[in-house]
């Protein structure tokens, strides 16, 4: 049998010819891409018979005749000679001079010797030329690299480079093979689906045949998590897709979406699965200095990593934080760049939003090809409004290009002198905010754009040639937070401000994406489904237009699979305002003290802030028996250690009653089960609205004139949609029953009473 595999000539040959540390892969990755504006400026220079992004394919047969590779790209230029022969011509953009690039850079040479084999095919010549031309910043001096390689050269190469890629490529179709006939033969994995869940998977399973995208409100208890992986895995069963992209946003979720990919397999599927941990967490910092360059699991990474992926891929299936510590340790390569290496290879990838949605850190090596056999299930979907804004936004501060100005003085005058016209340029911006400290506009701000670019190719080339520095990672942060925002600024429109802040000596600039529903559709558009979820997506409406629905994307509504009887709820109808705190304080406290005196259990209390909680707090340890009730409390500086010894004290047939106090919109207020007895009542303080600030006025103000409820959209809909995940802690399964006490007068007049779900009974 041959097995057929297509790919593009880059990630082939950098998978054979990759070599090196990190550390170079991550100061100079940006400094070695091909930038469109340089390859620009080298093509615009080309003569009247030379060609410029030329398509070229081939196929490669290998591995005794098993694997046949089908291989294809854009040759940056064809270059015709006097003598009528041809010449490739890769472009680069580095910030290395030309001593440093001397000898390396076996990856560009390879890429373009690869075309030169597809052109000689093309051409019939049996002698291509092969050069490279760099183009050096910050100066924009050029230097040529040139060679020519006859057709056997050419064939011996290719075939060397196809035989090196083929073990993995193997590996990878025989499981696809295996994995496809166990999705095709998949049942669903308990005994009767839940009430609404076969609507909502078959409602999955339907969006992703019609490439549709689909915005589905599925209540607690419908089971969401399985009803989306269980139509999608039977999807790629069906051929539609080859990849589900699980994206969450927070870490309990994604615990979740792991349990579900265990009992699938259980169940007979046959899957990758990787998931992808944040590198603050995952990294091995406490064995390694990360910081300081000499990490022995970043030295020679590229070494390494494809050793570490074939044995990866040939002995595991449930690809864990666990499993990839494991792995990277065993082959002493970075965890977290390990974990982004193996999520390419993958058939399902669990992650944070920003892995599809962020411009900064996207899965950049897809290919519109595989997006395009891929499909996204979004969950808790209703926190990608508000990341969707942080993602699109960037921001400066002054500071930062104060202490490069300082630090590299006499050191690089380059980037000195750069970071200085832009901690000048803040200043005069202080002066013009005047004592408000602060102003608004409309357009993008060009100035610094311009202040900017300079300052990138400065860093870019002191990152490259100067070492040693008590400024150096200073300065990367400066440089990358510079390139995001340059990058954001590419993407302004007229769902952005401009805003300056002053604090001090301080200054902030920020370009503010007030709506990301556009960002977001673009972001999504060449996935072959998107599948929106959430417990909370209310109103719909209001969704559909921020997560960027179109009027041919589906959507879903489901009922609560559970009786009305499994939950009592109250409403207290104390004004939980700011300026009334004070005066319904002892009151509040009163009656949370009462409803725990009289039925002993495990509650958790939501509040607004940290600061109201520690009010309410005291008033109320003052109203109970510390004897009979023991106290916990969330604070904004708890560890991962801290959050789970938080969420153990919640143990079922306690002798104790215990009240953890917790903050709306944090770790505890969504993605946590606390079934049947670990979880008797759960109080909501307050609904939940944004604390008064600068950019929740602007986003008012932007929706008001657009003929929409602007504080609505700027507070209401945010506030209440953490009420309503703060109270979906209580019933998690048809066992559980609780109380739920809504304390807010609000609770019980418009627009707030209709936004709370309707199986709390409330209206």
């Amino acid at each position: 049998m041959t097995y057929a595999v297509k790919t593009s000539v880059r990630p082939l040959v950098e998978y054979v010819f990759r070599s090196g540390s990190l550390e170079s892969g991550m100061r100079f990755g940006n400094a070695l891409q091909e930038g469109t504006r340089i390859h620009r400026e080298v093509q615009e220079k080309y003569g009247e018979n030379d060609r410029k992004e030329v398509f070229l394919k081939t196929e490669l047969s290998c591995a005794a005749g098993e694997l046949l590779i089908q291989v294809e790209g854009r040759s940056d230029g064809v270059l015709l000679g006097e003598d009528g022969g041809y010449t490739i011509d890769e472009i680069k953009s580095t910030s290395e001079t030309p001593e440093q690039i001397e000898g390396g850079h076996d990856v560009h040479w390879a890429q373009a010797k690869f075309y030169a084999y597809m052109l000689a095919l093309e051409t019939g010549l049996q002698k291509v030329g092969v050069r490279l031309t760099y183009v050096h910043k910050p100066g924009g001096e050029r230097s040529v690299r040139e060679t020519s390689q006859t057709l056997d050269e050419l064939t011996a190469f290719v075939q060397d480079v196809a035989e090196r890629y083929a073990p993995f490529a193997l590996l990878l179709k025989k499981r696809e093979e295996k994995r496809n006939a166990a999705a095709s033969a998949l049942g669903f994995p308990f005994g009767h689906y839940r009430e609404g869940q076969r609507l909502f998977a078959g409602a999955v399973f339907k969006t992703v045949r019609e490439e549709k995208n689909l915005l589905a409100r599925a209540p607690t208890g419908t089971g969401k998590t399985i009803s989306t992986l269980f139509p999608a895995v039977k999807a790629i069963g069906e051929g539609l897709i080859g990849r589900i992209y699980y994206l969450t946003a927070k870490t309990t979720t994604r615990a979740g979406a792991e349990e579900a990919l265990n009992l699938l397999e259980k169940n007979g599927a046959y899957l990758s699965s990787v998931t992808i941990t944040a590198k603050d967490k995952v990294c091995f910092k406490e064995e390694e200095d990360c910081a300081g360059g000499q990490c022995r699991f970043a030295v020679g990474y590229y070494d390494r990593i494809n050793d570490a992926l074939q044995d990866l891929f040939e002995h595991e299936t449930r690809v864990t934080r666990e499993v990839l510590e494991h792995y990277a340790r065993k082959h002493t390569v970075c965890p977290f760049e390990f974990s982004l290496d193996a999520a390419y290879a993958a058939d399902v990838v669990v992650c944070d939003y920003n892995y599809v949605f962020d411009p900064r850190i996207s899965f950049k090596r897809l290919s519109d090809e595989q997006r395009g056999k891929s499909a996204l299930l979004i969950d808790e979907a209703h926190n990608l409004v508000e990341r969707g804004r942080e993602m699109f936004s960037a921001e400066l501060l002054k500071s930062a290009f104060l202490e490069i100005k300082r630090g590299y003085k006499g050191i690089h005058e380059g980037v000195r002198g750069a970071a200085e016209r832009v901690n000048a340029y803040l200043i005069l911006l202080r002066k013009q905010a005047g004592e408000e400290g602060r102003f608004v506009g409309n357009e993008p701000p060009e100035v610094m754009f311009k202040l900017l670019e300079p300052f990138v190719d400065q860093a870019e080339h002191a990152l490259v040639t100067v070492h040693g520095s008590e400024s150096e990672e200073e300065l990367l942060e400066a440089y990358f937070a510079a390139q995001t925002f340059l990058r954001i600024g590419r993407l302004y429109g007229d769902q952005y401000v401009t805003y300056v802040e002053t604090d001090g000596s301080e200054v902030k600039m920020k370009m503010f994406c007030l709506d990301p529903s556009e960002l977001l559709l673009q972001a999504s558009k060449n996935y072959r489904s998107a599948v929106y979820f959430s417990a909370t997506l209310a109103p719909l409406g209001f969704y559909r237009e921020m997560l960027g629905a179109s009027e041919e994307d589906y959507t879903l509504s489901i009922p609560s699979p559970f009786s009305p009887e499994q939950l009592e709820v109250t409403v207290l109808p104390y004004s939980t305002r700011f300026r009334d705190r004070e005066r319904t304080k002892d009151s509040l406290a009163a009656a949370l003290a009462e409803t725990v005196n009289k039925r002993p259990g495990n509650y958790l209390f939501f509040f607004p802030s940290y600061a109201y909680l520690q009010e309410i707090r005291q008033a109320f340890e003052a109203r109970i028996d510390r004897e009979q009730v023991e106290i916990i409390g969330q604070d904004s500086g708890m560890s991962e250690g801290d959050r789970t010894g938080f969420l153990d004290a919640f143990s079922a047939g306690r002798e104790k009653t215990l009240v953890g106090f917790a903050v709306m919109g944090g770790v505890f207020s969504e993605g946590i089960d606390l079934a049947g007895d670990r979880l008797t009542g759960v109080a909501v303080i307050g609904v939940g609205l944004p604390q008064i600030g600068l950019e929740r006025d602007i986003i008012r103000d932007y929706y008001n004139e657009r003929g929409r409820s602007g504080f609505n959209y700027a507070y209401v809909y945010p506030g209440m949609n953490k009420v309503q995940q703060a109270g979906g802690r209580l019933i998690r399964t048809e066992e559980d029953r609780g109380v739920l006490i809504l304390a807010d007068d609000r609770f019980l007049q418009e627009p707030y009473r209709s936004l709370l779900p309707d199986e709390w009974g409330t209206r």
